[in-house]
């Protein structure tokens, strides 16, 4: 269980703005991404989201997180979905995967690594901007 943070101004605007999303909103969200949240109840407070059950998997799990906290609105996501507890990374101005990779896997070779376990947040190896909150997996 956690509360991972995210920049509320970022992300994918839902409706236009900075309003927090109705949890319908992002469950259409997952469902246009094509991830997997059975098992998952989303509710919204506020600017928090909070994500609790079980679900089919711990790599679907952190792309659920990370999906609906990389959504404008929405300031932090509450974990309580259970399992491991995920690594992320903030990016911040001026990373590339390659440093994030290099700071965070010891090889910046292993950038392909998290442009895969983002997917399909991430289109492509060159498409991060601050505030962007991404996974890193885990061996």
């Amino acid at each position: 269980m956690g509360l991972l943070n995210f920049m509320k101004s970022a992300g994918k605007s839902l409706f236009g703005g900075d309003d927090a999303p109705e949890p319908e909103a992002l469950k259409k969200e997952l469902a246009d991404l094509g991830l997997d949240a059975e098992g998952l109840d989303i509710e919204v407070d506020g600017d928090t989201v909070k994500v609790s059950g079980t679900a089919v998997s711990q790599e679907a799990k952190e792309k659920v997180l990370l999906a609906v906290g990389n959504v404008a609105g929405v300031a932090a996501v509450e974990d309580n979905a259970g399992g491991a507890e995920p690594v992320f990374h903030e990016v911040k101005k001026g990373d590339t995967l390659w440093a994030i990779s290099a700071a965070t896997l010891g090889n910046g070779a292993r950038y392909e690594e998290i442009f895969e376990a983002n997917k399909p947040m991430l289109t492509h190896p060159d498409k991060i901007y601050p505030g962007q909150v991404l996974r890193i997996p885990q061996a």
